[in-house]
């Protein structure tokens, strides 16, 4: 069962009940959630806050900020009390970017999203893609859209070999490792179906950025998702410090091994018990 999601007091949730739904670029009904963690982009939150808004008006945007000792998440508080499509959820300190993820998506799913969207809140990730992401979703012809770099059309900039090496191999190192089809699988740029979303087991998921993204398709894929691509061009951060390490990549590495050497034994147990 999918982790349950209790808020604590230190939320700051403003209900977007009785305002008026503006007309969005998603099919009626679909009720987009588009989650951003934040961890110090105090420089950031304003312009792509507004941004996501602007082409997903129709959209509730949930900043979850990991306590941010530059004060993003008490700006994110003000934005919040100007427009109720957007809401705060504080964390009491950085506990990894997956444990983001997995809080806001409890939040979203328990206020009803039929759609969930991740994305970075640093601009990697353009907002006018969002539409493209989640129109796969609209037509029912996907249950998890990834934003994809490694598809043709997709691509980076502002990048320099090394971090081109790391991200391109972490991708297909996954791809063989766990025999997975989708070309990008170390991107953060996604949309959910929420049912999907919903069904994935959350416990023992693990936080780390590069491998959070990875596990989580997996896990998507095992439960019989049907998984798609759009492509995107992905722009190094326009403003602050990247926050990959040396760690997040080894212990990706180390991860998918360990998916894979579960996923073997899980399948040997299943042949001995059928005999």
């Amino acid at each position: 069962m999918r982790a349950t999601y209790n808020p604590p007091m230190t939320d700051s949730l403003p209900s977007a009940a009785g305002a008026a739904e503006p007309a969005g670029s998603t099919a009626p009904g679909v009720r987009p959630w588009v989650v951003l963690p934040t961890y110090n982009e105090i420089e950031n939150i304003d312009s792509i806050s507004a941004a996501i808004l602007a082409v997903l008006p129709a959209a509730t945007l949930l900043v979850v900020d990991d306590g941010s000792p530059d004060g993003t998440g008490r700006r994110a508080d003000e934005l919040a009390a100007l427009d109720p499509r957007i809401r705060v959820r504080h964390r009491a300190a950085k506990q990894g970017l997956g444990r983001a993820y997995l809080d806001g998506f409890g939040v979203a799913l328990e206020g009803g999203a039929t759609a969930v969207v991740q994305m970075d809140a640093d601009w990697s990730h353009d907002p006018t893609v969002l539409p493209t992401l989640i129109e796969p979703l609209d037509r029912d012809k996907a249950d998890l859209v990834l934003g994809s770099r490694y598809t043709p059309g997709g691509g980076v900039v502002d990048w320099g070999l090394g971090r081109r090496i790391v991200s391109r191999g972490g991708s297909i190192f996954a791809r063989v490792v766990l025999g997975l089809g989708p070309h990008d699988l170390t991107g953060g740029f996604k949309a959910w179906r929420a049912a999907t979303l919903a069904a994935i087991p959350f416990d023992g998921v693990h936080a780390g950025g590069y491998v959070f993204q990875i596990e989580m398709t997996y896990r998507a894929s095992l439960a019989g998702a049907r998984i798609s691509e759009v492509p995107i061009t992905f722009r190094d951060r326009r403003v602050g410090n990247s926050k990959m390490s040396r760690r997040i990549i080894v212990e990706a590495l180390v991860v998918v091994c360990q998916l894979r050497f579960d996923a073997t034994v899980r399948r040997l147990r299943g042949r001995s018990s059928s005999r």
